[in-house]
């Protein structure tokens, strides 16, 4: 029997990425996703960049474009029932407390993303999505530096609580073939009674899902002997408890590794080691032609000095706005970014033309000038369809590729949960 479309809610969607990843899944014979609500708001200013971009490509049926705080509150019947909820969401303080009026019940910090993902899983009751897939950076591990590990306690912990098992892999899309050293914690989550937490519960040794034929080993097979496990514990006390839990989460010990499974708050974790033998792309593989890239994404001989400092090693002697005198240093490097290996990190400050430690700069082969690189191959290294951010400014275009996920790598997820669904 051919198995049903998933349907699909993206929170903090940006400009798509997880969409793209989703709906690039689907063939011509199967129709594995379909976005059936997304929500895309930005608290800190008054123009809807990201929102518009996203209507543009995929239309404003069944958009938000409103503080999914307020939706939650106000306007909850908006959000359709639907199998996956999606989202990569910021890393805050994930801290709770009790509520005065109940001793037994917590609260989130106002204002802080992951409780909104809480909140509507919990609202929805029986009717909560069957998957979860959701991306944060890497740090969230091991966050925050006084409680190492605490923030992404309480996540699983709420996730246990609310009856799924969850599973985390930190992805190096580079690390796959992938153009971009991207480094990034992909969280996977499935109610008990769908047949993957079925096939999960079912063995004997739950590790064995995270070691040979789970959903994320399948899409991102990594090498995981049984005795590189760390041996299985508990996330205990409440959500408020574990905030404050100084005992087991401290600035020295990290509790997680790279990968890992948490059963009814049962954690195994460890460390895998990405497996991948099929072809490597480079920085130098997503380039546009010398022809084609505009004029002011070259360097000007001026600011090629500012640019070379920056870039550079440094140990000088620098002083505070208070008049205190201190020592700074740091290393040297890649200048220009080496063509035959993947990029470094897109960050969110890449576009525009003021000198910077952080931006990439290439030297052109046939042109040997040293250039910026454009939006087009920006999103190229993110995997995203060229022009994809068309409409909005360089630098906003640059923006949004910092702040974006790797297609590809929700194409694999999304493939592999789909395979193991029923």
């Amino acid at each position: 029997m051919a198995k049903r479309t998933i349907k699909v809610a993206e929170l903090f969607a940006g400009v798509g990425g997880f969409r793209l990843g989703l709906e690039g899944c689907n063939t011509k014979r199967t129709k594995k996703f379909k976005v059936v609500w997304s929500n895309q708001w930005e608290p800190t200013t008054k123009a809807q960049h990201a929102s518009d971009i996203y209507t543009q490509r995929f239309g404003d049926k069944n958009h938000s474009c409103e503080d999914i705080a307020k939706v939650i509150k106000c306007d909850f019947d908006s959000i359709p029932n639907h199998d996956l909820l999606v989202g990569g969401f910021p890393c805050q303080d994930y801290s709770v407390a009790r509520t005065l009026s109940q001793a037994t019940g917590i609260k989130g910090k106002k204002g802080v993303l992951w409780w909104s993902i809480y909140d509507i899983l919990v609202k929805m009751g029986t009717k909560a999505p069957k998957y979860l897939m959701l991306e944060n950076v890497d740090r969230l591990l091991k966050s925050p530096a006084t409680q190492r590990g605490r923030d992404f306690a309480v996540m699983l912990a709420s996730l246990s609580d609310l009856g799924y098992i969850v599973e985390w892999r930190v992805i190096d899309a580079s690390a796959y073939g992938m153009p971009q050293r991207r480094k990034r914690v992909y969280i996977m989550a499935y109610k008990m009674n769908t047949s993957i937490a079925k096939k999960i519960v079912k063995r004997k040794d739950n590790s064995s899902w995270i070691i040979n034929e789970g959903v994320m080993q399948d899409a991102f097979p990594m090498n995981m002997q049984q005795a590189l496990l760390d041996p299985p514990f508990k996330i205990t006390g409440d959500l408020a408890a574990i905030s404050k839990n100084k005992k087991d989460y401290t600035p020295k010990r990290r509790p997680f590794g790279n990968v890992g499974i948490v059963i009814d708050r049962k954690v195994i974790t460890g460390k895998g080691i990405p497996i991948y033998e099929g072809e490597k792309k480079t920085l130098g593989d997503i380039l546009i032609k010398d022809k084609d890239v505009p004029e002011e994404f070259f360097l000007t001989d001026t600011d090629s000095k500012k640019w070379e400092y920056l870039k550079g090693a440094k140990k000088e002697l620098r002083t505070t706005k208070d008049g205190h005198e201190y020592h700074y240093a740091e290393g040297a490097i890649t200048y220009p970014d080496s063509l035959d290996k993947p990029s470094r990190t897109i960050v969110t400050g890449e576009g525009g033309p003021t000198p910077s430690r952080f931006k990439h700069v290439i030297k052109n082969k046939r042109a040997r000038r040293l250039r910026r690189l454009t939006p087009i191959e920006l999103e190229r290294l993110n995997g995203f369809p060229e022009n994809h951010t068309e409409g909005a400014t360089d630098a906003k275009r640059a923006f949004f590729m910092g702040n974006a996920l790797v297609v590809d790598v929700v194409k694999k997820l999304g493939n592999a949960l789909f395979k193991h669904s029923s």
